[in-house]
């Protein structure tokens, strides 16, 4: 009786804590301008790094300016745009992170 009070208790604890464990992610970004280039660096909310993950700058009229793919440091570069525009990185899932022209 003990051991199976013992187990079940066990069992609610790990359930309990499985929501916490289940949380994604998510997508993070911080861009700067250098002149009339723009670096920003991308990755996830647990510090994990998103090398190779695309970066598209859209107009705000949506459409896709540019596409880059973040280089081996989780860096992705664009040249300065003369127009009001907003850069996104969509990890595939919940919201993705934007930076706005303004913010620069």
């Amino acid at each position: 009786m003990a051991t199976q009070l013992l187990t079940r208790s066990a069992l609610l604890l790990v359930l309990a804590l499985l929501p916490v464990m289940a949380q994604a992610h998510y997508p993070v970004m911080d861009c700067s301008r250098d002149s009339d280039r723009i670096n920003c660096r991308i990755g996830y909310s647990d510090g994990t790094l998103a090398h190779g993950q695309e970066v598209v700058m859209y107009s705000y009229a949506d459409e896709e300016l540019v596409r880059v793919k973040a280089d081996g440091r989780s860096e992705a570069h664009f040249d300065w745009y003369e127009g009001e525009f907003y850069i996104q990185f969509d990890a595939g899932h919940e919201d993705p992170a934007e930076f706005d022209y303004v913010e620069f």
